[in-house]
């Protein structure tokens, strides 16, 4: 069972892209820089005038950690969590799961492409690895 986000303006774009099969990244308009996650204003620039646009699902598997601890019955197999980076920005990363892929498999610098679990009215954004 996963803990669901608030969606508000700045969050619901990219919780819900998944719905068209969009991830949806932050970028500035006026720097041209992706940020995550989502504010009203450039982390770089200080703009305001910043939204939501669709990225690749692109991207590398810069650092992970294997959770092997059943923290309840639903987590009783070992998961992956792991920092993306997204090939669109270096630096833009964040924070997810590697699936459809066994723990031991996951490596450093692995290629990982967007996938999307449905929970309500949200679209939990995971990785599995890149096929091509």
């Amino acid at each position: 069972m996963r803990k669901l986000p608030l969606l508000n303006a700045e969050t619901r774009p990219f919780w819900t892209g998944g719905e068209v099969g969009e991830l949806r990244m932050h970028r500035c308009d006026d720097c041209r820089r992706y940020f995550h996650p989502p504010a009203p204003v450039c982390r770089d620039c200080t703009s305001l005038k910043v939204g939501p646009v669709p990225v690749s699902g692109r991207g590398r598997v810069l650092t992970f950690t294997i959770n092997r601890q059943a923290w309840t019955p639903e987590l009783a197999d070992p998961y992956v969590v792991a920092i993306v980076e997204l090939e669109e920005q270096e630096g833009l990363r964040f924070l997810s799961n590697i699936v459809n892929c066994p723990a031991e498999a996951v490596a450093m610098g692995m290629p990982v492409s967007v996938v999307f679990e449905r929970v309500e009215d949200v679209w939990i954004p995971l990785f599995e690895r890149a096929t091509s």
